[in-house]
């Protein structure tokens, strides 16, 4: 890896820097704003944001692409690459509309359904991935239909684990971390560089996304990550990586499965800005969470709440290392 091709990791980093500022005032102005519930007073927050990270990602990876063409003189994977980024960008435009739409309001579930299974397209005209299943040839049935699939459960999946100040970015910064990992110790390396600019671009936007929050992510960024995490596995063929790491995403649908997915993941706020779990049972690891960090420090603040997460997700990584060490070292 040639450190001139970092750059494109530092100036999506500081892209995103400069425009995530800009684009609250922006959002703001024009009332794209939403209410921090785990306040006491309830303050209005710029929403959307993720459209910073986006614009930072895709400017880092176009420049990537010039490195690699005028510097390098090379062609290689750029097929894969642009495949990658017009999946992207497809997916942070549905994500855009839901955004603009509002959280209670947004695409029904099919039509979000069948605009994510479209925004796939890109990664099945271009026969994306390993057919071959456990030892098993699946032929045509990789591209058209576990293709998509991925596509739609990874970023209609991701914004589960949300309405936290910092835990979508941090989850982000974590799971995309592992699958960068990964990728570079598989030999995928172009990949991994990918990844890294949209983890560089995701940490500029943290440093406005963290409690207190001055900006919400919106769907226009869990989508966007969610779809990345399902490229990334398809075209570094580790999908059974990538399905071990999402554990806690699994079992955040099996909760809210429990309250027909409409109890939120959102918390009780007392007078004094703890938390509390809504309801006696629990309708996401958000909960547990609560439960977990009351134990640890007596009450549960917003960023414990974040932190229990992480640490569980984390955990959660070291496991898949250990699991597929074999193949990955």
């Amino acid at each position: 890896m040639e450190p001139v091709l970092f750059i494109g990791i530092i100036l999506g980093f500081l892209f995103t820097l400069l425009i995530t500022p800009i684009w609250i005032r922006r959002a703001k102005l024009v009332g794209l704003s939403g209410k921090d519930m785990h306040k006491v007073n309830k303050p209005e927050v710029a929403e959307a944001g993720g459209i910073s990270v986006i614009l930072g990602f895709t400017l880092g990876v176009l420049f990537y692409i010039f490195l690699k063409t005028f510097y390098f003189k090379s062609q290689e994977n750029l097929i894969e690459i642009f495949a990658l980024l017009t999946c992207v960008l497809i997916v942070s435009g549905i994500g855009l509309v839901d955004d603009i739409l509002g959280w209670k309001i947004g695409l029904n579930k099919k039509s979000r359904i069948i605009f994510l299974i479209f925004a796939s397209i890109p990664l099945i005209v271009i026969n994306a991935g390993e057919s071959v299943i456990f030892g098993i040839d699946v032929g045509l049935f990789y591209p058209l239909v576990l293709i998509p699939l991925a596509i739609v459960a990874t970023s209609s999946t991701f914004n589960f684990v949300a309405g936290y100040n910092g835990l979508e970015a941090s989850q982000g910064i974590i799971l995309l971390g592992a699958l960068a990992l990964a990728t570079f110790l598989t030999g995928t390396t172009w990949l991994s560089i990918i990844l890294l600019i949209m983890i560089s671009c995701i940490f500029a936007f943290f440093l406005f996304n963290k409690c207190p929050s001055e900006v919400f992510p919106g769907d226009i960024f869990t989508y966007s990550i969610g779809a990345l995490i399902g490229i990334a596995a398809i075209l570094g063929n580790i999908e059974k990586f990538a399905i071990i790491i999402f554990i806690p995403y699994i079992l955040e649908v099996i909760l809210k499965t429990r309250g027909k997915l409409k109890v939120q993941s959102f918390a009780k706020v007392n007078s004094d800005g703890s938390l509390e779990k809504p309801k006696n049972k629990y309708y996401g690891i958000e909960h547990i969470a609560i439960d977990i960090s009351k134990k640890i420090r007596g009450k549960a603040r917003e960023n414990e709440v974040v932190f229990v997460i992480n640490s569980f997700q984390l955990l959660i990584i070291i496991l898949a290392f250990l699991i597929f060490r074999g193949s990955l070292f």
